[in-house]
């Protein structure tokens, strides 16, 4: 990630609101370097496939902030509220376009068309959310399949990755992703309407007070179900591994020792 934002003007700044490299949980490439051993990826593909989701995420968390006028990221200012909003939305699309000179870097020709998919489909889900569902009426099925799409996709591409040139692996790697993707969204979901900033690390209440139909917003029950339901999910993420048990082995790892402590944290927050 360093090198990849090497020669920006993020390197000339001496506050980046938390968006520097190896901040955050880092979960998506986590997820990725947990899985490529047992899938055979060397690290020439893992590493930068890895980093490069990583940009996606932040570049898509520096644009969130000014839509949702969230004021804390990560423990720190959020980027635009010190170096404005135009400063914000241009360091996202930049930060985005060498994530994607990054996965061309690889010799995997099929990462760049990956993450040019997983990323539209993110920002499509979160255009829908924004465009079509704030402020109306959205069930639990709608806003569950917003969750899968906004936040599964990343975590899609993420495990994927893992998959080399193996199809059907690669297939049920993403699906696989998805499922972590959408509980670990549950859970943040949940954090926005009963945790606290100090806790989150992030300004949070943002949703309803947008009016901005979420999984939590919608949801009718007690909030202990929903953070069940997301530990149901994150459950249930790892059955289309069932073939490949050194992977589904991997994946295991993978949500004992870095997924299951993050979403606990926003759970007890």
């Amino acid at each position: 990630m360093a090198n990849a934002l090497d020669g920006t003007v993020l390197r000339r700044l001496k506050v980046a609101g938390g968006l520097s490299e190896g901040q955050g949980k880092m979960l998506r490439a986590r997820l990725l370097l947990r899985l490529a051993p047992a899938g055979r990826v060397p690290d020439s593909i893992a590493v930068p496939a890895a980093a490069a989701v990583e940009l996606v995420h932040a570049a898509s968390l520096l644009h969130d902030d000014v839509i949702d006028g969230g004021i804390v990221r990560r423990h720190a200012p959020a980027f635009w509220t010190q170096h404005g909003i135009p400063g914000a939305i241009l360091l996202g699309d930049l930060i985005l376009m060498k994530a994607l000179d990054l996965a061309g870097r690889t010799t995997d020709d099929r990462l760049v068309g990956e993450l040019v998919h997983f990323a539209g489909e993110m920002c499509n889900a979160e255009s829908e959310q924004e465009l079509l569902l704030r402020g109306g009426d959205a069930d639990w099925n709608q806003c569950l399949d917003i969750d899968r799409r906004k936040t599964g996709a990343l975590f899609a591409f993420a495990a994927g990755a893992a998959g080399g040139g193996d199809a059907p692996l690669r297939l049920a790697l993403q699906e696989a992703g998805y499922g972590l993707g959408t509980a670990y969204q549950l859970a943040d979901d949940l954090l926005d309407v009963a945790g606290n900033d100090r806790a989150a690390g992030k300004t949070i209440g943002r949703d309803r007070a947008r009016r901005k139909n979420t999984a939590a917003t919608s949801f009718s029950g007690d909030p202990a179900e929903l953070a069940g339901q997301a530990r149901d999910l994150r459950a249930r993420a790892v059955e289309p591994l069932r073939n490949w048990p050194d992977i589904r082995a991997a994946m295991d790892e993978y949500c004992v020792l870095d997924f299951d402590p993050a979403v606990a944290r926003l759970l007890s927050n």
